[in-house]
Parts: structure tokens; sequence; C-alpha cells
């Protein structure tokens, strides 16, 4: 069947499985498409996934209770997609960009929908374009400002070839619908407001060229910034147990992360998680602006009791809200939690279309829908020079916490930085419970990142996370062999060896993130206090027995916590630091 835009078909239910229909269309369908069951008074939105001969298999974002075959079945000629426009900040969605907070009752009744824009606020408008420019798909035309941000409205990224700008509105407010310009091509003369449309399986490629990730990202936690660093445009993932810090591990991230959006995708999220999510936020304050993080964040929600279907389109709309807001030249951060469960739906949408399983009957081409979806990030070049960055971030939930299931080794090989949970350093109380020799960040032999650090004034940051990781794997070994033999059993070394990963460990992985000082650690200071542990670590402390080393070591943590706890280069942080350099010049040999 040959697709076409405007052909409007209708079918009927020749058979259905849970929310999935099979349909016999009466005219042309294509991949993707959007269609609606009408069944029990009420119409249910679908997605066309598979065209097979005279038969179309559809995917229902709804409950299916009730539908029997020959019910009708209206196909719109459109793919599923987003309206994008100003007002979606501070804003909470469904998987399909319904508005939550102006459905009313409890439960969400079957075919409910809400607008996501408001259609009659007035924008403040200020023209960028002039009439006589001649544009692409994605030049600005004018902005706005939303939550203190400037929103760009942009010519349509679907657009092609080059425009001419024939009318630009004057300055004033204006609702979004509210033509803002004219722009003409020939003899094709079209209108553009604030708001356009795209489907959202589709990535916006509306910028010049796309680089390479080169900018930190800071995230305040030191276990991410200092040994596994993230870049502005990354991607990164979190798997772990359930238990050991994932979601909180988030929030910090998206309260401290220097983003100017943020868009949280609770993906087939349990439902008291997805509510807790929504009465944290709103009480966030955000430490970049002294407002409030929801003001610049969206959070797109799909609990694990919705059909897969929802949950399965919520990260393309995430996605596609980030891409927009990309290409106005802004920084966003975008958090998934959790693609575990987009996996699951993608796995149960295959084995009702009866197709060839691949391991543990995921989809055998899960590894490339993964990949494929971590590509839409990046830091990309806008046609004005701008530059705007998309970073990812997903936790994967793996059963068991086994890190070597499908799902997380799919997403291993698309990611760039990995972040393992472990539940021994949960349970032990050691947060983030990430485990520093797993984990890594493959940004650390970009040259790319080493020069922008450079610049930045930091040119030992890469070589002393590498530093960094030999003392702990060293750490670690020396462990094992005490474990194996006993305290008595090895040298003084293997001691000092275990003593030194512990006081990294303890002062630089750990962090409070519940404590107004200790929950964010700047670059300045994540640097100071690494070059500092550093140089206690090649001290040569000389013991006359294995019983001295855990005392002092046990002091110099102790004076290291305590300036952790302190504001940086406070009166409170150089008595601690005093302490702990007077510690330090213990057990040295004479000459030194």
């Amino acid at each position: 069947m040959k697709a076409s835009l405007d052909t409007h078909s209708t079918g009927r239910v020749t058979a259905l499985l849970a929310n999935l229909l099979t349909i016999r269309p009466d005219g042309p369908v294509r991949q993707n498409e959007i269609c609606y069951l009408q069944t029990g008074g009420v119409e249910l939105m679908a997605e066309v996934i598979k065209v097979q001969g005279d038969e179309v298999f559809a995917q229902v974002f709804d409950s299916t209770r009730g539908a029997a075959p020959g019910d009708e079945v209206r196909f719109t000629g459109r793919l599923l997609g987003v309206k994008l426009g100003p007002g979606m900040l501070s804003r909470k969605y469904d998987g399909l960009q319904n508005d939550l907070d102006a459905l009313e009752g409890l439960f969400l009744e079957r075919g409910m929908a809400s607008e996501p824009l408001d259609f009659n606020l007035p924008w403040p408008v200020r023209p960028l374009a002039q009439p006589g420019d001649v544009l692409e798909a994605g030049a600005w035309l004018a902005e706005t400002t939303e939550n203190g941000l400037p929103h760009r409205i942009m010519l349509p990224f679907g657009w092609e070839g080059r425009w001419e700008v024939t009318y630009v509105c004057p300055p004033g407010d204006y609702p979004i619908t509210h033509t803002i310009a004219r722009v003409k091509q020939g003899s094709d003369v079209r209108e553009v407001s604030m708001v356009q449309e795209w489907p959202s399986r589709l990535p916006i490629k509306a910028y010049r060229e796309k680089l390479r990730p080169e900018r930190l990202l800071v995230t305040g936690v030191r276990a991410i910034d200092t040994l596994n660093p993230m870049l502005e445009g990354g991607t990164g993932f979190i798997p772990g147990p359930f238990g050991c810090g994932k979601t909180v591990l988030q929030q910090a991230i998206a309260r401290q992360a220097n983003a100017d959006v943020v868009i949280v995708a609770a993906c087939g999220e349990r439902a008291n998680e997805v509510v807790e999510i929504f009465h944290e936020f709103p009480r966030l304050d955000d430490p970049t602006t002294g407002r409030k993080l929801m003001e610049r964040t969206i959070i797109i929600a799909n609990t694990s009791n919705m059909p897969v279907a929802a949950r399965e389109a919520s990260v393309y709309t995430a996605m596609t809200l980030a891409e927009y807001y990309r290409a106005m030249g802004l920084r966003v951060l975008l958090l998934a939690d959790s693609t575990s469960r987009w996996a699951q739906a993608l796995r149960e949408m295959s084995n009702r279309l009866e197709d060839l399983p691949g391991p543990d009957a995921f989809p055998m081409d899960l590894t490339a829908t993964i990949s494929g979806f971590y590509a839409r990030a990046g830091t990309v070049v806008l046609g004005n020079g701008e530059r705007g960055a998309v970073t990812f971030i997903g936790t994967v939930s793996p059963a068991g916490g086994n890190l070597r299931e499908p799902v997380t080794e799919a997403t291993r090989k698309a990611a760039r930085c990995f972040y393992a949970l472990v539940q021994r350093r949960a349970d032990s109380k050691r947060y983030p419970a990430i485990d520093p020799i797993d984990s890594y960040s493959k940004y650390l032999d970009y040259p790319e990142f080493a020069g922008f650090m450079e610049q930045e004034g930091q040119q030992q940051w890469v070589a002393n996370a590498n530093r960094i990781r030999q003392v702990l794997v060293k750490g670690r070994e020396a462990a094992d062999q005490i474990n194996i033999l006993g305290d008595d059993g090895v040298t003084i070394d293997f001691h000092l060896l275990f003593w030194r990963s512990e006081l990294l460990d303890f002062i630089l992985l750990q962090q409070d993130a519940f404590d107004a000082v200790d929950q964010f650690c700047s670059v300045a200071r994540q640097s100071y206090m690494t070059q500092l542990l550093l140089g206690i670590c090649a001290k040569p402390f000389v013991y006359a027995h294995f019983q001295e080393v855990r005392p002092h070591f046990s002091g110099m943590i102790n004076a290291c916590k305590q300036m952790n706890y302190a504001p940086f280069e406070s009166p409170a942080f150089r008595k601690h630091l005093a302490e702990l350099e007077s510690l330090a010049g213990q057990y040295l040999p004479q000459t030194v």
C-alpha cells in the first residue's frame, strides 16, 4: 500500500490482542501513522507499527477493554508527533503530550486528552528577522521569554529549501496561533506562528553540523565530574538494582547540572515514584537562578500500569522536546528513568507481533533501536553559528542487578559513560553507590575534552582521574589479599595501599546529597581536593606495625570529611585543613 498524506482511510478491526489491533483498511496507510479506534462511544488513539499486505497492525495507547472485531478505525494521515511552542516549561505531560494538570479525576478515563499548549495566553514577541532575509528550516524569526529563558520562534523544521521573509510582525503581545511571519519560496507563500508540529520518532536535524563533545557538564557530583566526567551533548546511563539510589542521583544531576532546560522522562516508573517526582521537583530550589527548578523543567510521566505503547512513545516525546530547545541554542539535560521499562515495552510489542525474539525475548533489533535513540543527543552548530546541546542520561533497572542482561549490554554499546550502581556500596552506605572501577567515561580519551579543561586552567584533570583509578585498583587488590590472608598475613605495604584507596573513596567518591554544602562540589573545589588527596597518597609513610595504619588514616579521613561539610576556603575549612596537614606530617621519614 502506498502512503499518502492527503488520504484519510478507514478500516475495520479483524483481530485484537491486548492493545494490538489487526485492521483491514479500505485505502492507503503508512508506517507510524496515527489512527483512532471507535469503541464504546470513545475514540482511542493508536499508531500503525506494521503494514503487511492488506493488513495493518496498530498499537493502542489506552486500554482496549470492550473492543471487538468489526469496530471502526479512522486513519488521520499524520505521524505520531508533538506540538512545539512557548509554554511547555514547568508542564507535566504524559507520553502523548497530554497536559496532566488539565485532566480531571483521580484516574485517567479512556480517551481523555488535553492540549499541551495554551492557545489563548499572550506572549511578548520581539522580531529577529527582517523582510528580505533568506532563511532555512530552524532559522530564528522572533523570540519571546519563557520563565526567564529566551524562546526562539523558528521556521518549521520540515520546510525544505530556502525561504524569503516577506513580513514580520511588530513587537507586541500575541497568542501562539498569531502569524509571526510570512515567507515565500517562488509562488509558495506560507505563514509562520509560534507553534509547529514534528513527528517524535524523526530526529530534528535543523543544524549545520554535529560536534564531538568537549565541554564538561558540571554536575557537582565528585564521583562523576572528577573520575568519570560527563560532557555537554554526551550520553551516559546509570544501571543498578532497586534501592541503590538511581533516582536520588538523577535528581542531584537535574538540580545541579549547568543546563538551561531539564527534561525528566519517567518511563514506566511505579506510580508512587512518579507521584514523588511530581511532589519533589516543584519544591526544589534552582541553585543557578535562585528560583524553582520546575520553572525550567518538563516532566513526562508514564507509570508502569499504563499501556506499554504509551510508555514506548514517552521517550521519543521527551527527546523531541529536547531537540526543539537545542535548536534555540540552549543546553538541554534529558533524564530517562528507566529505559529498561521502555525496552520491556518493546519486547511485549515484538512478542505480540510474533517477531523473531533475541536474547531474553527482547527484539532482535534492540541494540539498533537503543543506539539510534542515543544518537539523537549531541552538541550541534546551528545555521546562525550558535551552539546547542542535548545531554542524555538514562537509568537501567536490570533484574537482580545483573549488569550482563541484554538491555544493559545494548546500552553500554550506545552510551559513552557508564555509571554502575552496585548493591555492596549501597549496603555499606557509600553514596552515590557508583562503582569507581567498573564505571567509566570514554570522554577521558577525547583530546577535545583535555584541551577544554586546559583552557579552563585544569591541566591535570584527565591525568588526576587516571591516577585516582590506579590508586583505587591497587586498593581493591590489596583488600582482596587482606581478606584472604588476614591483617597479619600481609605486609604493611598492603595495608597502606588499601587505606590510600579508602581515603579517596570516603572523601572524593562519597557525597552527602542532603547536606547544603556537600551536595554540590564546584570544579575549583574538586580540583583542590583531588590534588590535596593525591599528594597525601604519594607521601612515603613509614609504620612500625600495621596496626598504626588504620588510626592514622582514619584521623585524616575525619579531617577531610569535616572539610567537605565546610564552605570552601572558609575559616572552618582552613581549620580542618591545618588539622589534616598536621596528621599528614606524621609517620614520615626524618629526611622528608
